[in-house]
């Protein structure tokens, strides 16, 4: 984690092909959408996921102040502990969930079988605007 609470792995993969997710890119890039990222550094999930999703979002132009990352401790016992991970049911990282008007409208969790920007971009793009 960096010293202004940020998640390191949220940096943009500078590898990430935006072109060949036009599509996604768009539809991440709504003005009505804010990011809540649950991950930590240590995890090899979130180091696996994160950069791409970190990319996406930079290249849909989505501001820092509409991306909110939660730095995610394991307890001893192997749940998670960190900012709001009780309020929102975080058990599994990386968990992004995406909010409208302070609505929960997509969420992704660890063990979706789609890179997170795809999974999430189909589940936004089915909302009614």
């Amino acid at each position: 984690m960096s010293a202004d609470g940020r998640l390191e792995t949220m940096e943009p993969n500078p590898t990430w092909d935006a072109a060949s997710y036009e599509g996604v890119v768009d539809v991440l890039g709504r003005e009505d959408l804010t990011y809540r990222v649950w991950g930590g550094d240590w995890c090899k999930d979130c180091r696996s996921q994160l950069p791409d999703f970190g990319a996406a979002l930079d290249a849909a132009g989505v501001p820092d102040e509409r991306i909110e990352h939660y730095p995610v401790e394991k307890a001893e016992d192997g749940s998670k502990v960190g900012p709001k991970v009780e309020e929102y049911g975080v058990e599994l990282i990386p968990t992004v969930v995406v909010e409208r008007n302070g609505e929960e409208v997509a969420r992704f969790v660890e063990e979706a079988t789609f890179p997170i920007p795809v999974y999430l971009a189909e589940r936004i793009g089915e909302l009614d605007d």
